[in-house]
């Protein structure tokens, strides 16, 4: 797991590398919102953290749309600091499924608390800037593995329904 500080050593994100500080802005300001939206809030007399995500996710109707914007922009900063089409996606799959999941009231914002897609997205970056190849090639094989999950899901709903159907037909005398 990477460190969320700043390596020195590191020309993507030292300020005194060519070009790199704008990118060190950049991830920087990507940084400080994730900790505060996933992180920010220590619970005394334990090491567990939480950030304003879940809070904000309380407000009936757009807190978890709120959040989800808010998250959106770290993805945003990742699409400006060059992380690969598989990596973007990769953090998008992370916001969307704490987004389907906060539509749940109560279990949405308690899985907003453990799932901190914030810092996993952070991480993953992280990771992206050092060493881009073998992230571009893990975020493919995890795209590759949650797209035919959801055909498997797809498949054992079309025959879920059909059966229904069938069933529900032969209750009718159809």
């Amino acid at each position: 797991m990477t460190s969320l500080e700043p390596s020195s050593a590191d020309p993507v994100t030292d300020p005194g590398a060519s070009g790199g500080s704008v990118h060190h802005r950049r991830l920087d300001r990507v940084r400080k919102l994730g900790r505060v939206l996933d992180a920010s809030i220590r619970i005394p007399g334990t090491s567990f953290r939480f950030g304003l995500d879940p809070i904000v996710g309380l407000i009936p109707g757009v807190g978890d749309a709120i959040g989800t914007v808010l998250s959106g922009y770290i993805v945003v900063e990742a699409t400006r600091l060059g992380a690969s089409l598989s990596v973007l996606f990769r953090m998008l799959s992370n916001i969307a499924l704490e987004a389907i999941v906060g539509l749940i009231p109560g279990a949405g914002d308690a899985f907003d608390v453990l799932w901190k897609s914030n810092i996993r997205n952070l991480r993953l970056l992280e990771r992206h800037l050092e060493d881009p190849d073998t992230t571009h090639v893990l975020s493919q094989r995890y795209l590759i593995v949650v797209i035919a999950g959801l055909a498997l899901l797809a498949g054992v709903s079309i025959v879920g329904l059909v059966w229904l159907g069938r069933t529900f037909l032969r209750v009718l005398g159809l």
